[in-house]
């Protein structure tokens, strides 16, 4: 169960940064936020852990650099910041696994543990997290964690946040084209990928 406290992201903020009608205002955005923020960085991150560093990470960005704007902007803000947060992951992810694989023993090499292949998979690959009544969540969590990064964040502002597509294309850095053409392939994966779960 997710829990997080929204008041310890003001600890560092300046003052002229947490007035108290400013600070209540802000408390109430990221506690309505916070869950469906965690949400979409686990299906990105695939690591519980890695995702709450992520939207803390978040809340304490707009906190420090964005509490003066109209409280409006906050919700693309926020989701701004958490894209580029999850993208930061994800290419530091990347680093990491080249460095792992230029150290991981050869295949004659077989006295040596591979430090990949002894880590756990990742929760939604586990077979017994897809059967029973949550087998449909299971596959769309899968589903939507195997899409590419791009068409990722399209169906999860458009479909968990609601977001319009302006909206989307400015919390992600693009065109509304670009917006409409990752949104459209990111639903028709989905569709091929979910198969008899889909509605």
């Amino acid at each position: 169960m997710l829990v997080m406290t929204v008041a310890p992201t003001f600890a560092g903020a300046p003052a002229k940064e947490a007035s108290l009608p400013d600070r209540a205002a802000m408390e109430r955005f990221l506690a309505g936020v916070e869950r469906r923020a965690f949400r979409m960085a686990r299906y990105a991150v695939r690591d519980t852990d890695d995702a709450l560093d992520i939207v803390q990470d978040t809340m304490l960005r707009l906190v420090r650099r964005y509490a003066q704007a109209p409280e409006a902007e906050w919700p693309l803000l926020f989701f701004r910041i958490l894209q580029n947060r999850i993208l930061d992951h994800q290419r530091r992810g990347t680093v990491r696994r080249r460095v792992l694989a230029f150290f991981t023993p050869r295949a004659n090499d077989e006295d040596a543990e591979d430090p990949l292949l002894a880590a756990p998979a990742p929760e939604s690959d586990r077979p017994d997290a897809r059967v029973g009544a949550a087998d449909a969540m299971a596959a769309l969590e899968a589903a939507v964690s195997g899409l590419p990064a791009r068409q990722q964040q399209a169906f999860l502002l458009r479909s968990l946040e609601g977001l319009d597509v302006a909206e989307t294309a400015t919390a992600m850095g693009c065109s509304e084209g670009s917006v409409k053409t990752h949104y459209s392939r990111a639903v028709h994966a989905l569709r091929e990928k979910m198969g008899d779960h889909w509605s």
